[in-house]
């Protein structure tokens, strides 16, 4: 295979994202298909949309016949963190060529993450160590969506639990970034942006609050934690 170094650097890296999106992924495809929705739909979503969270509050939409334009301004809010951590991707994506498009797409929070973390290695061809990245990641996720509609159509399952794979999830991958970086300080911002978040704001408004704290934080430190990260190098 032409490709097969960056394939398999991709998926060494990805080890952990296949862990925790096997399992979310399973877990939407059964709640879907044991709520009575056909298979192919949250394959279709895992497919098209493939957008985590935002796909278990769908199923909160269907059953409550939101309108469309409600739906799309909880999209806008859910996904807008996006909006601000993809811009420091820019550079990575430059040169991706005719891959761009897809890996703006397949653009989530764990493929930032391990895109964020990667080092720097001379023999991999960049761009399609990047595609083959986000490719598994969102192959994970589509093929536990299918593994779990499919077993949802045939045994009832209580999903309660499950949800908390993210968490570990995340959780695994700050300590990947810590390892790499080794420095608090960006992590001392981020608790700092959540507990104020949840101190003053409601629990809908929270993420975008905690996010946008800690984006001010970052910006108001942004000579520190520069020299940190060049004396980290």
């Amino acid at each position: 295979m032409k490709y097969r170094r960056e394939l398999s650097a991709a998926f060494k890296a990805s080890i952990p994202v296949m862990m925790g999106y096997s399992v979310l992924g399973f877990a939407f495809g059964l709640l879907m298909t044991s709520q009575g929705y056909p298979w192919i739909l949250p394959v279709a979503m895992s497919t098209l949309i493939y957008a985590g969270a935002l796909q278990f509050l769908a199923l909160g939409f269907f059953q409550a016949k939101t309108g469309l334009g409600q739906i799309f301004v909880a999209s806008i809010f859910v996904n807008i963190r996006q909006a601000f951590y993809g811009l420091s991707l820019l550079k990575k994506f430059k040169k991706a060529g005719s891959l761009r498009p897809y890996l703006i797409f397949a653009l989530t929070d764990e493929t930032y993450a391990l895109m964020t973390t990667m080092r720097e290695d001379p023999r991999l061809k960049r761009r399609w160590y990047l595609f083959f990245l986000a490719a598994l990641n969102q192959g994970y996720w589509v093929g536990g969506t299918l593994a779990g509609a499919l077993f949802g159509r045939m045994v009832r399952f209580d999903t309660r639990g499950l949800d908390f794979s993210l968490t570990a999830l995340f959780v695994v991958l700050a300590m990947e970034q810590y390892k790499q970086r080794r420095d608090a300080l960006p992590f001392l911002i981020g608790a700092a942006a959540s507990l104020i978040a949840m101190t003053l704001v409601s629990r809908d408004r929270m993420l975008i609050t905690a996010i946008a704290l800690a984006l001010l934080g970052m910006f108001a430190l942004r000579e520190k934690l520069e020299k940190r990260g060049k004396g980290h190098e």
